[in-house]
């Protein structure tokens, strides 16, 4: 028995001796350095807020329902651009697509390099009525006080229509003289989709015969105090995007009246549908969180990189710990959200047909087609019709070793070299998903800080930005245009 115990007590030994050694070592410092170049710009501050805050009076809503739109909106907004940016207007090519979406092109000197291209949005989401008595300031009325732009999209994501055109109009002044062609690529419906607007603008690259060296879109951000342990900035780039799919779930019967109901009324059925797939949600993968650990690993805390480091014994935890906070949960795996339900229009009425939409944000991996098998399969009820109603595989990988993705990161560090830098899967979806057959190397970051507290006002009451954050913004994408522009 001595002889075991001190076995044991040697195998336990050499086991915590290896975890720690790995938490040690297996975690380099692999933050990028800083782009060279960097300097300050001229800026007209004042001059550039108030184009900004202008832009916020358009109410260029995205609505589900197409019948809303307001397409004087939009034309009224592309006359703003035209007008507040006179040299882009003059030196820039522009090209409509779908009536609304817009393209800037810039020819380079050398036809030989791919061009690079710069995305945003200038959609936005609807304010719901009832909320309008809730926001400081009216969401649509561009008002600038005490330091913050407020208004709907001044976050989500006129900012980076706006500081992309800002930048170009600079690096005009400044006589730019690049050397591969720049284009710039704004949207129209990219909160309902991106099928008729960003879509399309692929389509007219495809068409045109044209790749790019990469692709810049929207979906990343400078967060604060949002990774446990971690005390600077962590600036989060969007490598790849999860998948999204509706699957619309419907059950028909007789009908008849309430008092004299079956022992299973339609909507009955379609709850225990519903049910069964809440209640065996998709599997936990770590491979997608991987990265991120990666490269800012060595800033973590050493709890974190005990467990991270040894994820051969510790999986399980780690897993079981993310999956307790909404929001690491969907890190690492496929979501399952019900959303939407209807029934009978009357309540002594049985329904005769019931229906139900459940929303999924697909892991790379699984696919539109692989998510509705196994609803299918868990529902387990011919009863229940499984249908999709709009769905969109998830993304590739880019990777972190292009050029591109250098840009960005460097850029980012010339301006805070306390930030780290990391790779990340965005759980929502961006127009950057239309482009991956015009470029392997597509990336989704916007130069904004964001926190808990922003997540929860993009596309609710209140949204607002601080001045700072919208400078930065320009300065951000002007020293990327430059350095993408270049010939290197």
């Amino acid at each position: 028995m001595k002889k075991l115990l001190s076995t044991l007590l040697v195998v336990v030994i050499v086991l915590a001796g290896t975890m720690v050694y790995r938490a040690e070592t297996v975690f380099e410092d692999r933050q990028p350095g800083p782009a060279s170049g960097y300097s300050e710009i001229r800026i007209d501050e004042q001059a550039a807020v108030q184009r900004f805050a202008q832009a916020l009076t358009y109410p260029t809503v995205s609505y589900d329902d197409r019948s809303q739109f307001d397409s004087q909106a939009f034309r009224d907004f592309r006359l703003f651009l035209e007008a507040s940016y006179p040299l882009v207007s003059e030196q820039a090519t522009r090209t409509v697509i779908n009536d609304y979406s817009l393209v800037y092109h810039v020819p380079g000197a050398d036809p030989s390099l791919d061009p690079v291209l710069f995305m945003s949005h200038f959609d936005v989401v609807p304010v719901e009525e009832n909320t309008l008595g809730e926001w400081t300031h009216p969401p649509f009325a561009g008002t600038v006080q005490d330091g913050i732009v407020w208004g709907r999209g001044s976050v989500d994501d006129k900012i980076g229509v706006i500081a992309l055109m800002e930048s170009l109009e600079a690096l005009l002044a400044d006589g730019i003289r690049p050397q591969r062609s720049l284009y710039l690529a704004f949207g129209h419906d990219e909160e309902v989709s991106g099928r008729d607007g960003a879509a399309r603008v692929a389509e007219y690259f495809e068409n045109q015969g044209i790749r790019f060296d990469f692709v810049l879109d929207e979906g990343g951000a400078m967060t604060q105090g949002m990774l446990a342990g971690i005390d600077r900035p962590v600036a989060v780039i969007g490598i790849s995007e999860k998948g999204y799919v509706n699957l619309v779930l419907t059950v028909q019967a007789p009908g008849g009246h309430s008092s004299q109901p079956p022992p299973q009324t339609a909507l009955g059925i379609l709850a225990r549908a519903i049910v069964r797939v809440e209640d065996n949600p998709f599997p936990a993968r770590l491979d997608f969180l991987l990265p991120t650990f990666d490269a800012i690993g060595a800033y973590m805390p050493f709890g974190t990189r005990l467990a991270m480091g040894n994820l051969w014994l510790l999986s399980p935890l780690v897993k079981r710990n993310l999956l307790s906070e909404k929001d690491s949960a969907a890190g690492i795996r496929t979501t399952t959200a019900a959303t939407m339900a209807s029934g009978s229009p009357k309540s002594n009425i049985l329904p005769t047909r019931a229906t139900a939409v459940i929303n999924f944000r697909i892991l790379p991996g699984e696919t539109v087609e692989t998510v509705r098998q196994r609803v299918v399969a868990l529902i387990d009820d011919p009863r229940v019709q499984v249908t999709t109603e709009y769905g969109t595989d998830p993304s590739p990988v880019s990777p972190v070793e292009s050029r591109g993705y250098r840009i960005v990161a460097g850029t980012i560090r010339a301006m805070d070299e306390a930030a780290l830098v990391a790779p990340y899967m965005v759980r929502g979806g961006t127009d950057a998903k239309f482009f991956y057959r015009l470029s392997p190397n597509v990336y989704r970051f916007l130069p904004v800080y964001a926190d808990a507290e922003t997540v929860e006002y993009i596309h609710g009451i209140d949204e607002h930005l601080a001045i700072e954050d919208y400078l930065r913004a320009i300065r951000f994408y002007y020293h990327a245009i430059r350095q993408a522009v270049a010939a290197g």
